[in-house]
Parts: C-alpha cells; sequence; structure tokens
C-alpha cells in the first residue's frame, strides 16, 4: 500500500513502516517553545529533574509573544527562557528578532523533519515538507528532554488546487475559501496534503500561508511535497545541502479527496468570531472598521509588504482608521526598509512595531476598545482573541487590509487593478510634494555641506600661503625701532636717576 507525506516522514522516525490511525514513538527533529508557553515546559523539566537536552542545537526558546515585555510577570518569563537556554544550551531566539514559526522556517526546519511546538500554529513547517505540530507545553518539554514524543498517525485529506489566482485573490483567500467549505472542525487530527499545478506553481510565502492555517480547520498538519521552489528556498536560507524531494506514493490511500479551481474564486473576509464563518467580498464590503493590522505568521513576509505597499503608495489613510504593521523577523524588516515598504507605509501613516506576533495575542499593542472593529491578515479571530471580548475581529488577504484601510470600511482590492499589476515589478515612485519637499531639503543640505568645505579649504590655503619678502622687511625694521627706543628711553631713565642722586648728595654737604 502506497503512503502519504504524514505516513512516509513519521515511519522514517518511528520504528518500522506505518499506517493511519496508528499510535507510534518516533524521533523528534527540531523543539520549538515561546514566551507564552515555554516556561510552563521548562518548569516542567525542573519538576521532573530532566535539564538536559536531547539535542539542544535544534530546541528553540523564543520570546516573540509580548516584546519588549509588557508587563514584570512576563519579563520575568523572559528570563526564565533565558537562563534555561544558558543552563542547557538551548538556542534562544531574543526579543525583536521574531516570531517563532517564521523565524525557525527560516533558519532550522528541512523536509523531511518532525517538528514539535508548543504552539498551535507550528504546522506551518509542514510548507517545507515536515511534519510539523503543535502540542502541549508538557509534551514538547518531554521531546526537548528526550527527543522523542508519542502520535497518532493522522488520515490526510488530499487537496487538489488547479487554475491561476485572479487578480487580487491570494493564497490566504483560498485557505480561507477552504476553511469555510469544511468547517472549523471539518479536518480535526486530519492531515492536509496540497497537490495541483496552482501549488506546484506557488512561491514559498504563500505555501507557508496554506500550512500555517491548516489548524483553523483542526488539522494536524498542513503537508507540501518539496521540490524546486522548496529547494530555492532553503539555498536563499543558506541551507541548500538540506533539500530532499519528498512525494507521496501514487498509490497513496486518502480519506477524502477536494478539488478547487481557484479561477473562480473571489476575495474572502472571515467575520466573527469564527474562521470559518466566511464571506465573499461582496457580501463584506460596507462594514467599517476602526483598525487594520498587517502582521502575524499568516501574513507577514515581504511579498505581503510589497502588496500592501503597492497599493497605498500615494494615497491617504482614512482618518478614522488606526493601521498597525508588524514584520514577521528581523530578517524580513531589513529587507522591507531596503526595498523602501517600510517607509511608504509610514508615509501612509502605518505604525510600524518590531519584529513578534504583535496585536495578535491580545497582550499588548493594539488592544481593540469595546465594540471595535477590526480587519487583520492573523489566522485566528475567537472571541477575546485580541486582548478585549467585546472586541471584533474579521480575517482577510493583506490585499484586502490596504483597500480597507484607504476606504475606512471593508473594501474590494481588485479596484486597484493597476497597483496589483505591479506586484513583482520595479516601481517607479511618483513625485508628490513630501518628495519634492524631502529633494529640497536634500539639496539645500548638499549645498551647505559644499559651502563649509570651501571655507575650511580657503582657511587651509592662507595658512600655507608663503609670506612676502618686503613684508618680512618691514617687520623686521618695525621691531629694530622699538628695540633702539626702548634702548635710548632706558639711557634717558638711568640718566635722570643718576642726576637725582647727585643732587640729594649735594644737598646733604
Amino acid at each position: 500500500m502506497g503512503k502519504t507525506l504524514a505516513e512516509k516522514i513519521i515511519g522514517e522516525h518511528a520504528a518500522g513502516e506505518v499506517k493511519a490511525g496508528q499510535i507510534v514513538l518516533a524521533r523528534v527533529d527540531v523543539c520549538l517553545t515561546q514566551d507564552g508557553t515555554g516556561p510552563l515546559a521548562v518548569r516542567q523539566l525542573e519538576k521532573l529533574g530532566l535539564e538536559k537536552l536531547a539535542n539542544p542545537k535544534r530546541t528553540v526558546l523564543f520570546l516573540d509573544h509580548s516584546v519588549p515585555a509588557s508587563r514584570k510577570e512576563l519579563a520575568d518569563d523572559h528570563q526564565t527562557l533565558r537562563n534555561f537556554a544558558k543552563k542547557t544550551g538551548a538556542n534562544l531566539s531574543e526579543v525583536g528578532m521574531g516570531i517563532c514559526h517564521t523565524v525557525i522556517n527560516e533558519e532550522y526546519v528541512n523536509p523531511g523533519d518532525i517538528m514539535i511546538g508548543a504552539d498551535s500554529h507550528t504546522c506551518t513547517g509542514g510548507a517545507l515538507c515536515a511534519f510539523a505540530t503543535g502540542m502541549g507545553s508538557t509534551d514538547v518539554a518531554i521531546g526537548m528532554a528526550l527527543g522523542k514524543t508519542w502520535l497518532r498517525v493522522p488520515e490526510t485529506f488530499k487537496i487538489v488546487v488547479n487554475g491561476e489566482f485572479p487578480l487580487g485573490v491570494f493564497p490566504k483567500d483560498l485557505i480561507l475559501h477552504l476553511i469555510g467549505m469544511i468547517g472549523a472542525d471539518g479536518a480535526t487530527y486530519k492531515a492536509l496534503e496540497w497537490h495541483g499545478e496552482t501549488i506546484e506553481k506557488m512561491d514559498m510565502e504563500g505555501r507557508l500561508t496554506l500550512s500555517n492555517m491548516a489548524v483553523e480547520a483542526g488539522a494536524k498538519a498542513g503537508l507540501i511535497p518539496s521540490d524546486e521552489t522548496t529547494r530555492r528556498y532553503l539555498e536563499e536560507m543558506g541551507r541548500g545541502g538540506k533539500f530532499r524531494e519528498i512525494k507521496p506514493d501514487p498509490d497513496a490511500e486518502y480519506e477524502r479527496v477536494i478539488e478547487i479551481d481557484v479561477s473562480q474564486l473571489t476575495p474572502v473576509v472571515s467575520f466573527p468570531h469564527a474562521v470559518d464563518n466566511t464571506r465573499i467580498i461582496d457580501e463584506a464590503k460596507g462594514e467599517k472598521i476602526n483598525q487594520v493590522f498587517l502582521g502575524t505568521c499568516t501574513n507577514s513576509r515581504v511579498g505581503d509588504w510589497e502588496v500592501v505597499a503597492n497599493i497605498v503608495r500615494g494615497k491617504k489613510k482614512h482618518p478614522n482608521v488606526r493601521f498597525i504593521a508588524v514584520p514577521g523577523s528581523v530578517q524580513i524588516q531589513k529587507e522591507v526598509i531596503r526595498r523602501g515598504y517600510y517607509q511608504t507605509l509610514l508615509d501612509f501613516g502605518a505604525m510600524i512595531m518590531p519584529p513578534g506576533c504583535g496585536p495578535c495575542v491580545g497582550v499588548y499593542g493594539g488592544i481593540l476598545g469595546s465594540g471595535e472593529k477590526c480587519l487583520a491578515t492573523m489566522n485566528r479571530n475567537f472571541r477575546g482573541r485580541m486582548g478585549n471580548p467585546e472586541g471584533f475581529i474579521y480575517l482577510a488577504s493583506p490585499a484586502t487590509v490596504a483597500a480597507t484601510a484607504i476606504a475606512g470600511e471593508i473594501a474590494d482590492p481588485r479596484e486597484y487593478e493597476a497597483e496589483l499589476k505591479a506586484v513583482g515589478k520595479k516601481v517607479v515612485v511618483p513625485v508628490t510634494k513630501a518628495v519634492k519637499k524631502v529633494a529640497k531639503k536634500k539639496k539645500a543640505k548638499e549645498k551647505a555641506v559644499k559651502k563649509a568645505r570651501a571655507k575650511k579649504k580657503a582657511k587651509r590655503a592662507v595658512r600655507k600661503k608663503p609670506v612676502r619678502r618686503a613684508t618680512t622687511k618691514r617687520r623686521v625694521k618695525k621691531v629694530a625701532k622699538r628695540k633702539v627706543a626702548k634702548k635710548k628711553a632706558a639711557k634717558r631713565t638711568m640718566a635722570k636717576k643718576r642726576v637725582k642722586r647727585t643732587a640729594k648728595r649735594t644737598r646733604r654737604r
């Protein structure tokens, strides 16, 4: 019998072949925890006396959910993870380095790995064809200490995606469409396995979005076969040698096969308070929004920033909307700065936070007021998710978020046809008043610098200029005259003194 991707990868890490439904003990390649779940894992290990790690080089502790720490209790949790990393040799991803699910895939995950993480969106690693899944803090703690975990081999849904994305429709719309179709519990403890020509053509950023949200349908993992796109991504990240091609067997057995034609899709929005409460854009537009949020492990990558920057460039943010943007990692932050997207969003009126989870967790930054509505690129919109149970969260693609930031209400990104067509192309920035003002200041500054340099040069020239002989002779004569005059004056003074002394002596006689 043929094997699915989940059966193949788990089988390599267990003692012999495995099949769906079987409970196995499997080796673990990568473990992750973050500042929300990590302290509990550390305390459990200390309680059990298991403070030596099986593979410290591939155990990563992330400080990303509250960065910088917003309360003393969270600062103490950060200290707990820092101290544990020093003691055990585990890797620590410090404050400002980025979101765990972004950084772990940039630096650690390889095709064929089993990764467990104390965070539900660990399934993002499936985009690299790793069996990546979230677990509880205690389970991950044991995996960190022993290098093994137990799990049930999941049945697999095969998702076959064909067709070309229409302009303004993105992988985020695809995954929201799927979740809306099968329900938030429609794939509970299943593995989603993505196939089809659309997936083969999709870049790694889009794949990471799909795998990230597998858990929002209840899935254990979201796997994509490794191919040339995977190879290129690993090479860009500096570990091309870790690439290996992994595909399911042609005769693999699937519990369910779902076919989707993306050419028929439109932008999708998830309404509060469930991810599967989806509506197409025509049914969603017009909803007033107070805040928009670009970020999270779902959509905080360079391509997401590019889409948003292209749409908002040269336009004005709606006065009633707050715009928060958070890059997924410091690597992404540097790249969006280099490309000018960071400045574009600042000029538009966005507030940009350091790399991390940002408002998604509701711990700090961007917490909603009662009755307020936020349209976000997040993966989850449960009641209270952004820190206030009286707030309302809507989910959409970065393009829909950008269009909404301009309109002040949920808007159709397809209205920005020219801007969307420019994605992936070199953009010529229009000469606005602001740009002219900056250019004028720059020119004035350059002029002032030139003037100062010329002045310095002139001073140096004066110092170096040779003194004329005639001038020197005149000065020598003057000095000589002064000396003669001084001598004469001194002689006169002495003569007067002698006369006075003589006169005194004469009187005494």
